[in-house]
């Protein structure tokens, strides 16, 4: 899965607090959950089938893939492509509800709880946004609330310019 650069990119004045995006699906395959927590996360329960078994009832990928493969959901989803320059400033909540087991299938709604203009950038805003992981059961694996900084949209010409101006 790889961003679909056909669709338009959103700046800080196409976000509004209660809109919501959805995403396809990305599969997670055992090999891909041993091949991360192999190299990230070299827990026996995320890298060893049979261990697996005994401490979680079988392989669960690391809590550190299931946000890796939301960040790729968020970035390569439809509906919330944010305008390159878009920088992440933390999290206020990261939880993992249920462990994310081979062949489940992931996809991610993001809901936009709040956007303020920011006081020091005026060709920026902030965006506050709830990120919630399902699979293909609708069962929550994961939720996290997290804030970005988003690039306004380019000024064009000088009337642009201007009501910039006006409006910081």
């Amino acid at each position: 899965m790889i961003a679909d650069d056909t669709l338009p990119v959103r700046y800080f004045e196409d976000f509004a607090p209660g809109q919501i995006a959805t995403t396809g699906e990305v599969a997670v395959t055992e090999a891909d959950m041993i091949r991360f927590a192999t190299e990230f996360d070299p827990q026996p329960m995320h890298t060893d089938p049979e261990a697996a078994q005994a401490i979680t009832g079988g392989l669960i990928a690391s809590g550190w893939h299931t946000a890796s493969l939301t960040m790729r959901l968020l970035i390569t989803g439809r509906g919330y492509r944010p305008a390159p320059g878009t920088l992440g400033l933390g999290f206020e909540e990261l939880r993992w509800h249920r462990p994310v087991r081979p062949g489940d299938r992931l996809r991610l709604q993001v809901e936009l709880l709040a956007t303020r203009a920011s006081a020091t950038r005026p060709d920026q805003g902030i965006i506050t946004s709830r990120f919630t992981t399902l699979n293909q059961r609708d069962e929550i694996v994961q939720t996290m609330t997290s804030s970005a900084m988003v690039p306004r949209r380019p000024v064009t010409d000088q009337a642009d310019l201007d009501t910039a101006r006006s409006v910081s």
